[in-house]
């Protein structure tokens, strides 16, 4: 067979570190605990009847910006929706850090930054957490490199809470870094924004343009499915932003689902509730195993140090439930991660730890 005419970057990119598994009790991609609610079901597909679906939708999903910022406090020209935030990942490389531009972020991370670096050319910096998996703001800034210069421009991911580990760094570093950081985009990824017990960082991109907060509908909303994203940022790098969005990008059906999800907010806090409250329990009763070890999390996870990750995956799996190993990434030997789920799979998930339910 004649060579193919793809890049080599592509060509040399491992495929997305994902292999389904079937099972019983599925606590192994960080998703909501429970499906979108049947009512707002109803009421989308009730719209979506009444709706032309062969004409196309809004050039740049007007109308979902407007929603999505009036509900996040934010002003409509500085927010860009798109299918999924982990679009946005790459369209941000794009924007600041094609043709010599870097990347810069912390391991271990979410494979997309690494992934999207790679395949788009820019140069991949990644700096090691800390022993007690905190973000070491000081090697981050030094990794910064000079002040001018070819290599001073790029985009920074910093997941807040940090995923895999939990982990939840304090917005005072995250000032310090946007202030080292000018030249740079600094995106924050709050993917798991709802179940920290602390202020986002809205406030905090107010005051630096150059900063992009990134947000999904896939974790606390329960539309993972849905596939469904978007920034927050200036106006001015939300105007260069959606250059680089597909026009007519986000379907009717995604409109109108998330439009209802907006309208109806009040689900999402008692499942946030329910979470903070199963995770809590699960932690807890972690620390009576005699071999594993949960870390402290602000997200809708634990991540769980054992002796053996896969023997502990198989256990786990052998009495039905399915987890995400970790082991592979740096610094978490032994790792798995277990979303919480309902209260019944958080107990299924102690019994095939060894542990019985726990109150």
């Amino acid at each position: 067979m004649p060579d193919l005419p793809i890049r080599p970057a592509v060509l040399a990119s491992p495929d997305y570190p994902f292999s389904a598994v079937t099972a019983p009790i599925k606590l192994d991609q960080n998703e909501s605990f429970e499906d979108f609610p049947a009512e707002l079901k109803d009421l989308a597909l009730e719209r979506l009847r009444e709706l032309p679906w062969h004409r196309y939708t809004d050039l740049n999903a007007d109308a979902l910006c407007n929603a999505v910022a009036r509900h996040d406090g934010w002003a409509p020209e500085g927010t860009v929706v798109t299918t999924g935030s982990n679009v946005l990942i790459a369209l941000l490389i794009q924007l600041s850090a094609m043709g010599g531009g870097r990347v810069l972020t912390v391991k271990p991370n979410f494979a997309l930054y690494g992934l999207d670096a790679r395949l788009l050319g820019a140069e991949l910096t990644e700096v090691p957490l800390r022993e007690d998996q905190s973000v070491d703001f000081d090697a981050l800034i030094a990794a910064l490199g000079p002040a001018s210069g070819p290599a001073a421009r790029g985009v920074i991911y910093l997941p807040r809470p940090h995923a895999p580990t939990g982990s939840l760094c304090s917005l005072g570093d995250v000032e310090r870094l946007a202030l080292a950081s000018q030249g740079w985009l600094l995106v924050i990824d709050e993917a798991y924004h709802h179940f920290m017990d602390s202020e986002d960082a809205r406030a905090l991109a107010r005051r630096h343009p150059h900063v992009v907060l990134l947000r999904t509908l896939s974790k606390a909303w329960g539309l993972a499915g849905l596939r469904m994203g978007y920034a927050l940022t200036s106006d001015g790098v939300a105007r260069q932003l959606r250059k680089l969005v597909p026009p007519f990008g986000v379907s009717v059906l995604q409109t109108v689902c998330t439009l209802v999800a907006l309208e109806h907010p009040g689900y999402v806090q008692a499942r946030v509730a329910h979470t903070l409250r199963e995770r809590e329990r699960l932690f807890l009763a972690l620390q009576r195993h005699p071999r594993w070890q949960a870390l402290p999390s602000h997200a809708n996870f634990l991540l769980v140090r054992t002796p053996d990750a896969a023997q502990a995956h198989a256990q786990l799996l052998a009495g039905g439930v399915l987890v995400r190993r970790q082991d592979s990434l740096p610094g978490l030997h032994g790792c798995l991660r277990v979303t919480v789920g309902t209260t019944e799979e958080n107990d299924a998930f102690l019994r095939a730890a060894g542990l019985g339910s726990a109150q």
